[in-house]
């Protein structure tokens, strides 16, 4: 497996693998009730304009693109509804996502392991990210690699609560 930054071709194969691995989710929001957010996830590549942000792709010979994530080099793009923005030297990650048939193979540490990668690269002192209860594998991976709570970061979207983690590198 080969982890890169996407081609602007691949970003709408990455957001149906966003929107297929998101819907789901159990207890996570469906479309109809967060239409505007599957519509971020649908059109992800939009995000890749901003300054800064970047869209990363774990690529398997056999399988294609198995995972992905948004990686945030300006906070000031992050997107949430908490206070990121004010979170200097920092980088942060978002968005994600591993195909349910390829769980399990640690693409999603490689895929956060690569964002810390480029947040020391800048000499950040920090790498800030979001996750939700119903992100269980998620949420005890982050924890294992060392992140840790941050309720100044939590929001809620809608009436779903989103949780705050924040790594000191």
């Amino acid at each position: 497996m080969e982890i890169r930054n996407a081609e602007p071709s691949e970003f709408g194969e990455i957001g149906r693998l966003m929107v297929h691995v998101y819907s789901q989710l159990d207890g996570f929001p469906q479309k109809a009730e967060q239409p505007e957010y599957f519509k971020m996830l649908e059109n992800v590549g939009e995000l890749a304009k901003n300054p800064g942000t970047e869209i990363l792709a774990v690529v398997s010979a056999d399988r294609g693109i198995v995972g992905a994530v948004v990686y945030l080099g300006d906070m000031g793009y992050y997107g949430s509804g908490a206070t990121i923005s004010e979170n200097k030297n920092a980088s942060g990650f978002r968005l994600l996502c591993v195909d349910p048939g390829e769980r399990g193979k640690g693409i999603g540490r490689l895929l956060a392991m690569e964002c810390i990668r480029k947040a020391k690269d800048k000499n950040h002192s920090q790498v800030i990210i979001h996750s939700t209860k119903v992100m269980e594998t998620a949420w005890r991976m982050y924890e294992n690699m060392g992140f840790k709570r941050a309720e100044d970061l939590d929001f809620d979207q809608g009436n779903f609560p989103v949780f705050g983690f924040r790594l000191s590198i």
